[in-house]
């Protein structure tokens, strides 16, 4: 009775149905613990950790270590005496420290490794500060002084170590203040009268190759020219003003060795003292570090400040290449499911479509230089930028290349899906409209399509999953460590498709594997990783948005 009871429970599926939901619910789980793992050790690195101030007994030396712990971990007794350090006998461990102390133009380093047991009488003074600087990352001691031209203005032997720290905040806001006002006119004004200089130049070289730089051609280039020089001299004049303010103020400061040195404000970005800070400001300070994070431009090498144009070329291209792949893909499926005849061929044309999702995206990208690249802009330079040579416009990887090689990339997705949509509208729907009176071009325009739309965004949205992600084709086709400007700007023609960009998936090959201070950027790596899947997840979102309103709009008509 056993053994048939057994054999009725596994013929009803049941068993299939828990196995089934235990095997998602593991994903899920996978997937939350794997987000959670990646948001704590991104997302913590914006948080004012506390400064330990110890002193460290080690290798028969005692050295003073000013820093915040970034990491530890557990490591064995015989692996620490291998590496030559001394421990009492039967210890079989030990923690170990990773200490952020940054003073990396001091000391050479930014990150060393201790031994928890060596540190004596360990304290989290108030009043050790925490410098970020523009270079040489995070500077850690003590406020001595603040100077103005050179003079002492504010000194902590007076006493007053709260109106001194008052004083350097206000001097320090007013450089950042000074800051954003030269790097407003470097990249504002400058960049565009920069751009007019070379739309000038290419302007006369076209006219030269023509041979219609008559003297009046001439006269009036020249005119625009000097203009431009004229507004250029006002504002390197604005910039010699900004830069002698900006470089005025600094500060005495004091390292964990007791040496002093001179940091002008110019070189700092923020200043505070972590152990001092109370719970709502810590709270407000990690606001404003996320926020940095998200808006502003990387710096030391993309492992300090922010990816915002890396957020931007992200998106942009996305964008870029959901608009060519979704004309293409759909195009190419109506052919094939309403016009083409169902034959060899057409069974032959849907296994190559199929076979090209399962294409490495490293091959796609050697394509795209090749034929993009190469091929295709290269003639485009010839034929429609002749001025500019022999510098190239389109025959240089790009933002355009960049989404052409992706959107050939995820066509095959939107293929398939948009087939299956058209292959799911019942047939009755098309001889009913024919019935009416209406063409087949009609039918398919204004039934079918609409009808079919959700299944179209079904394929956009793997389409933009599967593209936002990619990296090894975009390493050639138009993707760069640092981009000099945003490809939409001010300018004309506010597009440049051919301009280089930054990308999030790029970004955390850049900061993972080829940055010089593999410490300091571990925390950015996560950080950037957690971002590109919420920007992933945003997109896929807006999408799934669409696809239910166009899917509730058209549900009458399938009913």
């Amino acid at each position: 009775m056993m053994r048939i009871g057994v054999r009725q429970w596994f013929a009803s599926g049941l068993p299939w149905i828990w196995l089934n939901g235990a095997a998602v619910a593991i994903n899920v789980i996978m997937v939350v613990g794997l987000l959670g793992l990646i948001a704590v050790r991104g997302l913590g690195h914006f948080w004012p950790a506390p400064v330990l101030q110890a002193q460290i007994h080690a290798q028969q030396e005692i050295t003073t270590l000013i820093g915040s712990i970034a990491d530890d971990e557990l490591v064995s007794a015989d692996q620490l005496r291998g590496s030559g350090v001394i421990l009492p006998v039967g210890q079989e461990s030990a923690k170990r420290l990773l200490i952020k102390a940054g003073n990396r133009d001091i000391t050479g380093v930014d990150f060393v490794w201790v031994l928890e047991q060596d540190l004596i009488d360990p304290t989290y003074p108030k009043q050790v500060m925490t410098l970020e600087r523009r270079e040489w990352g995070n500077f850690y001691g003590e406020l001595l002084s603040v100077k103005e031209s050179g003079v002492v203005i504010g000194d902590r032997n007076d006493g007053q170590d709260a109106k001194l720290w008052e004083l350097f905040q206000e001097r320090l806001a007013r450089s950042i203040s000074i800051y954003d006002d030269i790097k407003g006119i470097e990249t504002g004004a400058i960049g565009d009268i920069n751009y007019g200089m070379e739309r000038l130049r290419l302007d006369q070289r076209r006219l030269e190759l023509d041979n219609q730089l008559s003297p009046f051609r001439q006269a009036e280039l020249d005119v625009k020219r000097d203009l431009l020089d004229r507004r250029y001299e006002g504002l390197q004049q604005q910039l010699i003003d900004l830069y002698t303010a900006f470089e005025r103020d600094s500060i005495m400061a004091q390292t964990m060795s007791g040496t002093q040195v001179e940091i002008n404000l110019s070189k700092i970005v923020r200043a505070f003292r972590p152990n001092g800070m109370t719970a709502m400001e810590k709270v407000i300070f990690y606001m404003a570090k996320v926020w940095e994070f998200v808006s502003t431009d990387p710096r030391e090498a993309n492992t300090e400040g922010g990816v915002y144009p890396a957020i931007f070329g992200t998106v942009l291209m996305v964008l870029l290449m959901s608009v060519m792949v979704t004309p293409i893909g759909v195009v190419a499926a109506i052919y094939l499911r309403e016009y083409a005849k169902q034959g060899i061929v057409t069974r032959i044309i849907r296994i190559a479509v199929n076979n090209l999702a399962g294409v490495p995206s490293i091959v796609y990208g050697v394509f795209g230089l090749g034929f993009f690249i190469y091929f295709l802009g290269g003639n485009i330079d010839q034929l429609f930028f002749p001025e500019a040579a022999p510098a190239p416009t389109f025959g240089t990887p790009g933002l355009l290349w960049a989404s052409l090689t992706l959107a050939l990339l995820t066509v095959p997705v939107v293929i398939v899906a948009t087939e299956e949509g058209l292959s799911r509208i019942p047939r009755a729907v098309r001889e009913g409209s024919l019935a009416l009176g209406a063409t087949k071009s009609e039918t398919l325009w204004r039934v079918v399509l609409p009808m079919s739309s959700p299944a179209i965004m079904t394929g956009v949205i793997l389409a933009v999953a599967r593209a936002a992600g990619e990296v090894a084709p975009l390493m050639l086709v138009g993707v760069v460590k640092l981009a000099p400007s945003l490809p939409l700007d001010g300018n004309y023609p506010f597009l440049h498709l051919d301009q280089k960009f930054m990308h999030l998936g790029f970004h955390i090959y850049d900061v993972g594997f080829q940055s010089p201070n593999v410490e300091a950027a571990r925390p950015l790596v996560y950080a950037t990783a957690f971002l590109l899947v919420l920007v992933i997840a945003l997109l896929n979102l807006s999408a799934v948005a669409i696809r239910n309103r166009l899917r509730e709009k058209y549900k009458a008509l399938e009913s």
